[in-house]
């Protein structure tokens, strides 16, 4: 799942670099790549085996794998494959080798998104208590917080229970990802004030509420909040909002994907923002790349969901 411009200035520091650094420090995730059978994911298989942040396994047909290795150039002598005669069966095969615990992470190849997720979604897939929903960790070089944008890419028109899970994976992974404790979590609408007229104005609300009750935890969240107010102090100022999150927001939790997906490719185009992009809630994390993702996007999507990984791994281990 992209973001991208194509003319992103990859050149310029990136508040990703800590991340990829940090990942460098952990044990690499054992990770399996579904159907990698373009230049695009095996070049991005190979650069983050190469960093260190991953241990791949390729699942997809062999033939055509070695194939599109062969036709680019790409070294992938060192990796184990894992036949399977299509995608659909690559997903399938995934998921059954996550049940059998022979990795910690899925990466997604040159297969469509839904086909991976539909195997992760089935009734024999990876699904937890929790809803699946996906992250954009969006590095925005006129905003000093790396910024999370959460759902933008699975759940189209959430209710308000998909939403306190929404808001839930998103914390989690803030926090276990080492981007640091407590976030800001601002719920976005269109103004800052409740109304019926708006009902995304009553579940922001609702949700603080359930925060208060200990319903959501970890995280300080605010709603509703206009975009304008959540990121800009001086707006939260003018309006009169008082709060730990107004103009500070380092979770944006948007009403629906439509407009979460237009937040996020607005802030890629317009921003020059670079975007990763992970699945969470699901048994594994799911790292999502697309072949116009930038090497540091791409770097970055691994390396948030290694370290994530290795959280899950050590409080798993804690509680053995």
């Amino acid at each position: 799942m992209s973001v991208q411009p194509s003319d992103v200035d990859q050149a310029r520091p990136s508040k990703y670099d800590r991340l990829i650094a940090m990942a460098k420090t952990i044990p690499s995730a054992t990770t399996l790549v579904v159907h990698p059978c373009d230049e695009s994911s095996l070049r991005g298989v190979v650069e983050a085996t190469g960093a260190g942040l991953i241990k791949p396994i390729l699942v997809g047909p062999t033939a055509k794998i070695k194939d599109a290795a062969s036709k680019h150039g790409i070294d992938i002598s060192r990796f184990e494959i894992v036949d399977a005669p299509h995608s659909e069966a690559a997903a399938g095969k995934a998921v059954e080798m996550i049940h059998e615990a022979k990795a910690e992470l899925l990466m997604k190849g040159s297969l469509h998104t839904d086909e991976l997720m539909r195997s992760v979604t089935a009734k024999t897939g990876l699904r937890t208590e929790r809803r699946i929903s996906h992250v954009f960790i969006m590095d925005v070089p006129a905003y000093g917080e790396t910024i999370f944008v959460t759902d933008a890419a699975i759940n189209i028109f959430p209710d308000l229970d998909c939403k306190r899970d929404i808001i839930q994976n998103a914390i989690d992974l803030f926090v276990q990802a080492g981007f640091g404790s407590l976030p800001r979590v601002a719920i976005l609408s269109a103004v800052e004030t409740v109304t019926a007229k708006i009902p995304s104005t009553i579940e922001a609300a609702a949700l603080c509420k359930m925060a208060d009750r200990g319903q959501i935890i970890g995280g300080l969240l605010d709603g509703p909040l206009a975009f304008d107010n959540a990121v800009d102090v001086d707006a939260a100022r003018i309006k009169g909002i008082k709060s730990e999150v107004a103009g500070r927001a380092q979770i944006l939790v948007v009403p629906d994907l439509e407009a979460g997906n237009m937040l996020a490719k607005n802030l890629a185009y317009f921003a020059k923002a670079d975007g990763a992009g992970v699945v969470l809630g699901a048994r594994v994390p799911i790292v999502l790349t697309s072949r116009s993702d930038p090497l540091r996007a791409r770097m970055a999507s691994c390396a948030v969901a290694t370290l994530y990984a290795h959280a899950r791994r050590r409080r798993a281990a804690a509680v053995a």
